[in-house]
């Protein structure tokens, strides 16, 4: 439920000329069908092949440093606070730290590919093409190096979080400033937002999901998770991971400290999702764009 990417220990990949730090930080704060991982770079590091996945979109966003987006043979200039997406079977990509080395969260959902496999021929059919199964040498191995021309401007799948829109939002007990970082660069299946949440305010009403599944990453200030029927609160602070699986019927939200609170909230977009909120004992139907509210069911009243 709650991780912290310093105690999170970050596994060295090394292949050939590519290599990288990664921490996976979901998987540590419990999340089981989407993920965020810090991938640290050295001065000249890149940490994948250039790559586009069949199912998955991709969002980065660059805690620190600097270096380079190499996306269809071209490059862009990239920094701290900048948000990148890649969505399913769109540009081939990869990252190249500066020469001060480079940070980034890397968010995704757990997609399976389609396709099957044949034991008795040895063949994985990935569909519409075929390959080998069995034992061989790592992909990432026969990955040549990439040119890396002179950056281009910035494309519309890059935006920093400074040149981003704010909404702000205040009613009650609540209040603060959010950005739609993932929106903005072109997220279509998932979302990355950036809030800062004012001091003694929660970011929202506590409320719980049927289907989204949440990931939150702190990034400045002090605060608290508020968890439970009780809401009773939990400590979190710059590099706390809270994530919320679906359908727990536990409702959350976070309350800032003296200072207030900034953090980066990660999710799909769900069309069959209900959000439901127990303080006002409304639900929200997503995909259909309605909210109403609940009425204790006796289901044995003899009444449908």
């Amino acid at each position: 439920m709650i991780a912290h990417w310093d105690e999170v220990e970050p596994r060295l990949n090394t292949y050939g000329h590519l290599r990288a730090r990664w921490a996976d930080l979901g998987r540590a704060a419990g999340s089981i069908g989407v993920g965020v991982r810090r991938i640290q770079l050295d001065s000249g590091d890149v940490p994948t092949p250039a790559h586009v996945h069949p199912v998955e979109e991709e969002i980065f966003y660059v805690l620190h440093g600097s270096g380079l987006s190499w996306q269809d043979g071209e490059t862009y200039e990239i920094r701290e606070g900048d948000c990148l997406v890649h969505r399913a079977m769109a540009e081939a990509h990869t990252l190249r730290a500066g020469d001060g080395g480079l940070e980034v969260l890397a968010y995704g959902h757990w997609m399976r590919t389609p396709g099957a496999y044949l034991p008795n021929a040895n063949r994985y059919w990935l569909n519409p093409s075929w390959t080998e199964a069995g034992h061989v040498s790592h992909p990432f191995d026969a990955e040549p190096e990439l040119e890396w021309p002179e950056p281009g401007a910035r494309p519309v799948n890059i935006v920093n979080v400074a040149e981003v829109e704010t909404e702000e939002w205040g009613e009650r007990d609540m209040g603060g400033v959010a950005r739609f970082l993932g929106q903005a660069a072109g997220s279509q299946r998932t979302g990355l937002n950036h809030e800062v949440v004012q001091p003694g305010k929660l970011n929202t009403a506590p409320h719980c999901h049927s289907a989204e599944e949440e990931i939150f990453v702190v990034l400045d200030g002090e605060g608290a998770l508020v968890l439970g029927q009780g809401e009773a609160e939990h400590p979190v602070h710059r590099g706390h991971v809270v994530a919320r699986p679906p359908g727990t019927g536990v409702a959350h939200a976070f309350r800032a400290g003296a200072d207030g609170l900034t953090f980066l909230a990660y999710g799909t977009r769900e069309p069959n999702d209900i959000c439901f909120y127990p303080r006002s004992g409304k639900v929200f139907l997503r995909g259909v764009d309605l909210v109403g509210r609940i009425e204790p069911l006796d289901y044995w009243d003899g009444e449908a």
